[in-house]
This record gives structure tokens, C-alpha cells and sequence, in this order.
């Protein structure tokens, strides 16, 4: 697989969504001297005699550089947890690449633009342009992961900010553990139907001027610990397609408020750090779990 499809999903990936958190005005960085303190989604998860047995965090993966987000709730949690979870751990490039061109990678691919609606193909061409790429060959590009490139083209932030990497810093000395794997959460993408795929691809195109009028608006919404907004935005471009929304959210809330109850009833608490997006609505983690009878509060 070319080295720019490699560096596009590599840093957008853990990104999945919310990936999906990609949303001008001032950086939520700079702005956090002079705006309310930060408030990133943090939740408290005790069982039903109220004795604490871990705590959920709402991660992005790209931020800018100087953001202030660690408070003194999440240093709590991260000084009182005695593993971290998380839905993929950092791999290595090289690892990265090997998974990514066995997944990502198949010969015989149409052309770019016959994979999206006549009336996108401007804006596809667009982008294309603004990229750089005009004159790659895509023709062993799967449609998943060309929407990936483009979602990531007017992204803000840098990955190297990421959450997901600051709290895998912060347990360098402690257990890690994932829900899913490199492997696992891009094979999500790979078995999607081709349909569902184009479908992802011309939602990534047609919601492009959206991101590029506000780029940080979801990034200030995740800082704020806004999650009415980050809600609507679980409905909005490709997640508002029911087989999208499915494959790559609901479900996967379900599976891991699955896996978690045997993971909280062990005696090391852990830290769950995921998409902010699958802390909020009712099929978010929080009311899956408070479904299941565990007390689940935010801490601010």
C-alpha cells in the first residue's frame, strides 16, 4: 500500500470515529487560558453497593499542539487505576503497515471517481487536488479506506496529541489491555458491503465544506465535555447511514458493555479509555452499563 495511504489512516485510525470527533475559531488549546477550564467526559462506575470498580474516559485522537486537557478528576482516575483499556494499542509502523496492506489493499479497484454519485465527483476532484494526490493510482485502494484518507485531509489537530497515546504513556509502567486491536477494528471497516463503504465515501465528500467551515467544532465540543454535541454528531455524515451507524458504533457499544462486567468484577480497577462518542445518547456505554445495574456518574 503507497506510504500516504499508510500515513492518512494510520492517523486518523484510532481516530474511528469520532472519528467520526473531527469537527474557526480559536484552538482548544490556546483558548483554554482565556474559555472555562476543560471538562473531557469522565465517568465514575461503581457497582450496585456503590464500591468503585473503574472509570470511563472520552478520548480523541488528534488535538493541537499546547491543549490543556488533563484535570484533576482525570489525574484522579489515572493515579487510582491499575490498568488502562483501550480500544487499540499504539502499534509500530511497520506493523501498522503490514495489517493495513493486507486489509486495505486489493487489486482491480474501479476508478476513484466512479465510486461516489455524479454530483459529488466535483468535490471529490477537489479534494483530491487539495491533497496533493491528483494523479495516484487508487486502483488497489478498497473504498473504506480511501474514505479514511479524505475524512483526514482538513482534519485538525495532530494525532501525536492524541489522548489514546497520552493515557498509553501514563500506564507505561502499568497493565494495558484492548478491546479490540489494530486488526480487529480495521477489519470492521474491511467487511463492510461495498454499498455501505460508497455510502461512507460520499458522506465523507458531501460533509467536507462542514468540516472545513468549523474544523475544531467537535474538538471543542470533546473539551468541553459537550455531549449533546457530540451526540448530534453520531448522527451526522456517514453515522447517519443505519448500516454505518451499526457496524461502526452501536455495535461495537453493545460487544464491549459485554466484555467489560467480567473486566470490572476483577479486584484491579480499570481505566477505559475510548471514542468519546461511545460515552454518550442511551447506547453509549454509560446507559448500557447503567442498564446492567453498575452506577455510572460523571466526575467533573
Amino acid at each position: 500500500m503507497a506510504g500516504a495511504v499508510r500515513c492518512a489512516v494510520a492517523a486518523w485510525l484510532a481516530s474511528i470515529l469520532l472519528l467520526l470527533l473531527a469537527g474557526c475559531s480559536d484552538a482548544p488549546g490556546e483558548a483554554g487560558a482565556d474559555g472555562p477550564p476543560p471538562n473531557p467526559l469522565l465517568y465514575e462506575i461503581a457497582n450496585a453497593d456503590g464500591a468503585v470498580e473503574g472509570w470511563m474516559l472520552g478520548t480523541i485522537h488528534a488535538l493541537p499542539n499546547g491543549t490543556r486537557w488533563q484535570t484533576p478528576a482525570i489525574f484522579g482516575a489515572i493515579g487510582d487505576a491499575d490498568l488502562l483499556v483501550v480500544e487499540v494499542r499504539l502499534e509500530d509502523s511497520a506493523t501498522r503497515g503490514q495489517v493495513l496492506a493486507e486489509l486495505a489493499a486489493t487489486a482491480g479497484q474501479p476508478p476513484l471517481e466512479e465510486r461516489v454519485p455524479a454530483d459529488l465527483r466535483p468535490k471529490l476532484a477537489a479534494m483530491i487536488n487539495r491533497a496533493g494526490m491528483e494523479g495516484m493510482d487508487f486502483s488497489t485502494h478498497e473504498t473504506w479506506a480511501l474514505a479514511i484518507i479524505l475524512a483526514g485531509i482538513d482534519a485538525p489537530g495532530n494525532s501525536i496529541n492524541g489522548v489514546d497515546r497520552a493515557m498509553i504513556n501514563y500506564f507505561s509502567r502499568r497493565p494495558i489491555r484492548e478491546l479490540e486491536g489494530l486488526r480487529g477494528q480495521l477489519s470492521i471497516f474491511d467487511r463492510l458491503p461495498e454499498t455501505a463503504q460508497r455510502s461512507m465515501l460520499a458522506a465523507v465528500v458531501r460533509e467536507n465544506e462542514n468540516t472545513r467551515r468549523d474544523p475544531e467544532r467537535l474538538q471543542r465540543a470533546w473539551l468541553a465535555g459537550n455531549a449533546e454535541t457530540i451526540e448530534q454528531a453520531t448522527r451526522e455524515g456517514f453515522l447517519a447511514d443505519p448500516v454505518l451507524r451499526e457496524a461502526l458504533l452501536v455495535g461495537r457499544n453493545r460487544r464491549w458493555a459485554a466484555v467489560l462486567p467480567p473486566l470490572l468484577a476483577e479486584a484491579p480497577r480499570p481505566l477505559i479509555a475510548v471514542g468519546a462518542a461511545h460515552l454518550v445518547g442511551p447506547e453509549g456505554l454509560p446507559a448500557l452499563l447503567k442498564a446492567q445495574g453498575y452506577r455510572v456518574r460523571r466526575l467533573r
